[in-house]
């Protein structure tokens, strides 16, 4: 079982559950949780064939890392998932998209904003998510908590050398823009219509110089009041789904 992880809270355990049901090893309850959504719940997975094993909060928390787990985690096995991120945009062009959105985030640490942006990601339909190997943080079960099943659901490729990815994207025709508060144009300026890699930074630093040199071109997000940034979660969810108004009605 060497390739088992574990799944926490209703969304994350639900859409597996959902998507690729064969794949739960086992369910861990708490039986002293009798309320509405624990009862559906446990009737989904009743009808999905799943183990179901009972749990006091404790055994729940250890085996979650998390107290955070809403009376429910699963062991599971990892779900086959596209190999690279060019296998991917292969496969988006095979399919006919001819505009793939894609973002990338860079020096994103924190696994409650990656879950979060993963969420969004799912949320706006974007294609795939791109992040540093180094300055990143990879997908643990707070991330597939926090991201309420779009672990499950968007590819989330840690690359190398991300100046080098970015450059290989404008290769393939995809526009790769950058989020910074001094940019010349706001982001409601930019035609997010075409392939499209929308890049942001962690809240403070933002993006690293190399990576903002890579960029086709910079854009801000209008900030009015008093507070100077938005959480990257927070500016991730404002592109995306900019993105997706001026998409909507537009062949993909």
């Amino acid at each position: 079982m060497s390739s088992a992880k574990v799944l926490f809270g209703f969304h994350a355990v639900g859409v597996r559950l959902k998507t690729a049901p064969q794949s739960i090893i086992e369910i861990y309850y708490e039986p002293t949780r009798r309320d509405a959504r624990m009862r559906q719940f446990l009737e989904r997975a009743r009808e999905a064939g799943a183990r179901l094993i009972e749990a006091d909060g404790l055994r729940l928390a250890k085996l979650s890392g998390s107290h955070g787990h809403q009376g429910v985690a699963a062991r599971v096995q990892a779900v086959q998932q596209v190999q690279s991120l060019d296998d991917l945009l292969d496969a988006l062009e095979e399919q006919g998209v001819r505009s793939p959105l894609l973002l990338v985030l860079d020096g994103v640490t924190d696994p409650h904003n990656l879950g979060a942006c993963l969420r969004v990601a799912d949320g706006a339909g974007a294609h795939a998510v791109i992040a540093p190997k180094d300055h990143a943080v990879g997908i643990n079960a707070t991330v597939a908590k926090v991201a309420s099943g779009a672990a499950e659901t968007v590819p989330y490729f840690m690359v190398t050398n991300l100046a080098r990815t970015l450059g290989e994207l404008k290769e393939r025709g995809i526009w790769v823009i950058g989020t910074s508060d001094d940019a010349d144009k706001t982001l409601y300026q930019a035609d997010l219509q075409g392939p499209v890699a929308l890049v942001l930074g962690a809240e403070g630093p933002g993006m690293r110089q190399l990576t903002r040199k890579t960029c086709d071109s910079l854009v801000s997000i209008p900030m009015l009041g008093a507070v100077e940034s938005l959480n990257v979660s927070v500016a991730s969810a404002v592109c995306l789904y900019e993105a997706l108004r001026q998409r909507q009605g537009q062949p993909s």
